[in-house]
């Protein structure tokens, strides 16, 4: 019996060293492959070595994939792979009433039920805990070893193909194909051959077990059709690695080069790692030896023609701070990649959190504005960071782009797109000067208060640099009070003159007045989108607005605001939109926060709107 389904969650839970992030990934691949649409989200402790068994130390990936389009990881998830006992104690709040459970049995042995918190001997897939589910008790472990006894690998090396083998079940299990495992292990492991063969030995094991036990015979299969989507080729990416193929790619449309200079920072690390496989292509990086460093690299390279971007988290942007402000008064181009986190301080290292928007307006001394835009899933990564390095070379400043940290690492299918369809991005270069010319004005601005790029060594170009204020036009440093006064407007003019570039606001999902306007910020669309299509569906009057330019706003957002008795701003903090907002429209919108560390899933906005349309 084949059940077809629209979509399905899956959760991957265990220790650490389980390899649920691989396994994850694997899964994520074969159903991106197979056609389906898809969204992820892994969720991992912050420890190198979390405590093995116990709650803290479980680790999670997420993933929905569907026939349909799929816009978050899932309120709940359908099915959880559970590896030991602390990976359910953790997770079963979160399963759909009559979900699917694939226990690893021997994960629930006296020890790990002590370390979770069960007790050595109350068994919770005895007890009647999971009595309201369809659980499926397999010796993940047991099996493995039973199936790769005559590899000659060492039980430690034949224990760790253990996820592989219930990534083998669940491929039985959702009717999918094991090639693009099998393919995906001989790449990984070309030069281990033993252990590639292990490991496909044991996904081979994991779906031949589900296809020959009765247990998973008579419960029966189901199949999930590939979505519809538009015609041409795609590839799947996280948000880490769709930020770094923008910064590329902006560099080349821009006929200039890119150099990326980087301080390792979770959970913004990938784009330093992605870029670096890019050398073939002109690319360049530089692990700095702190935060610092990494971003002075950057405003060194723009200096001299080339696009300068540095990647970074949020105790790394407040490091920067001081040389943000440089950039701001050299006014040259800058792309900062912000992949935002808990804080504050070190804070929640791996764990989302839309915790950075009053620093990146902000944070740095002076009068220093500069353009802040933010993406809204995996695959806008690559938009909203190809559109921050167009502004910081067509107006000679530095721009900050918000990602956080469930965008960065989570992933989905992308159209790739063709060269032709992206934006131009067109540098303006001082022209070489001769001796019967004019005097070289370094700051002498165009119709839109932009000055020219003056590349070093281009002949009558030479002008002073660095951080004291410069004298309007002609560049000497200045000390005279009217002249700051003049080039600190003039620096936020040009900001304010970004707007040209920001399309006007449009709703996403509703009519264009109402009751109420869920507006919205970076990741936490899909959530919104889901909830808002949800209660539309049920006749109620609310729409749906998502911000991606956050300074300088849209020019027609105060009018939308206008149009809606009352405005919900859900925020993965502790309210920081909402200041902005009441700031600078003189409204008094709903704030909904969220800061634990998790995303925003749709079921709680959902609620929260039913709630607020109650009131009305």
């Amino acid at each position: 019996m084949v059940t077809s389904k629209t979509s399905v969650s899956v959760l991957f839970a265990g220790d650490s060293g389980d390899g649920m992030q691989l396994t994850g990934t694997q899964f994520a691949n074969t159903v991106a492959v197979y056609g389906s649409d898809l969204n992820t989200f892994p969720n991992f402790p912050s420890e190198i070595r979390a405590p093995a068994g116990t709650i803290s130390g479980v680790s999670g990936f997420q993933l929905q994939f569907g026939s349909k389009s799929v816009y978050t990881p899932g309120a709940k998830f359908d099915v959880m792979v559970a590896m030991n006992a602390a990976a359910l104690k953790a997770n079963l709040k979160n399963l759909h009433h009559g979900g699917i459970i694939l226990a690893n049995t021997d994960g629930f042995d006296a020890k790990n039920l002590k370390l979770a918190g069960y007790g050595e001997e109350n068994n919770p897939l005895e007890d009647g805990t999971v009595k309201d589910y369809t659980v499926f008790e397999i010796p993940v472990v047991t099996l493995t070893r039973k199936a790769l006894a005559d590899t000659g690998l060492s039980t430690k090396n034949i224990d760790r193909c253990k996820n592989m083998f219930v990534l083998g079940t669940l491929y039985w299990l959702y009717s999918l194909p094991i090639e693009t495992t099998i393919e995906t292990l001989k790449t990984k492991f070309k030069k281990k051959a033993d252990v590639a063969d292990a490991n496909i030995k044991a996904v081979k094991a994991g779906y031949n077990f589900g296809d020959e036990t009765e247990m998973f015979s008579q419960h029966g299969r189901y199949e999930v059709d590939p979505a519809t989507q538009k015609p041409g080729r795609y590839r799947r990416v996280t948000g880490n690695e769709a930020s770094a193929l923008a910064l590329a790619v902006a560099a080349k449309k821009a006929g200039i080069e890119l150099l990326l200079g980087s301080y390792p920072i979770t959970p913004a690390s990938e784009i330093l790692q992605e870029l670096s496989g890019l050398k073939k292509w002109g690319v360049k990086t530089f692990q700095a030896e702190d935060e610092l460093a990494g971003v002075l690299t950057s405003i060194g390279a723009s200096y001299g023609g080339a696009l300068g971007a540095t990647n970074t988290a949020g105790p790394g942007l407040a490091l920067k701070s001081e040389a943000l402000g440089l950039a701001v008064m050299l006014e040259i181009p800058l792309v900062v990649v912000n992949v935002q986190r808990g804080g504050p301080s070190t804070g929640l290292p791996t764990k989302p959190e839309q915790s950075d928007l009053f620093i990146s307006m902000y944070g740095r001394h002076g009068d220093a504005p500069l353009p802040v835009i933010a993406a809204t899933s995996p695959v806008d990564c690559f938009y909203a960071t190809y559109e921050a390095a167009k502004i910081a070379v067509e107006y000679m400043t530095p721009v900050i782009c918000l990602t956080d940290g469930y965008l960065g690492l989570s992933s989905e299918p992308m159209l790739i797109p063709a060269p032709n369809d992206l934006a131009d991005i067109t540098p303006k270069y001082a022209k070489e000067r001769k001796p019967e010319d004019s005097p070289y004005l370094p700051y002498k601005r165009d119709e839109k208060g932009v000055r020219e790029w003056a590349i070093p060594g281009t002949k009558g170009l030479e002008h002073r640099i660095g951080g004291l204020e410069k004298s309007h036009e002609i560049g000497s440093v200045s000390h005279v009070p009217e002249n700051h006064e003049l080039m600190t407007k003039l620096r936020a003019e040009k900001v304010e003159r970004v707007i040209d570039l920001v399309p006007n606001q449009t709703i996403d999902n509703g009519n264009e007045e109402g009751d109420l306007l869920v507006l919205g910020w970076g990741s936490t669309y899909g959530a919104i989108k889901i909830a808002v299509e949800q209660v539309l569906e049920g006749g109620c009057c609310v729409s749906h607005a998502h911000i991606r330019y956050l300074n300088p706003l849209p020019k027609n957002l105060g009018e939308i605001l206008g149009n809606f008795k009352k405005v919900l701003i859900p925020e993965n903090n502790n309210g920081q939109l909402i200041h902005i907002i009441r700031d600078k429209y003189q409204i008094e919108p709903i704030g909904f926060s969220k800061v634990q560390g998790l995303p925003f899933n749709e079921m709680e906005i959902e609620e929260k709107i039913t709630d607020i349309l109650k009131e009305l």
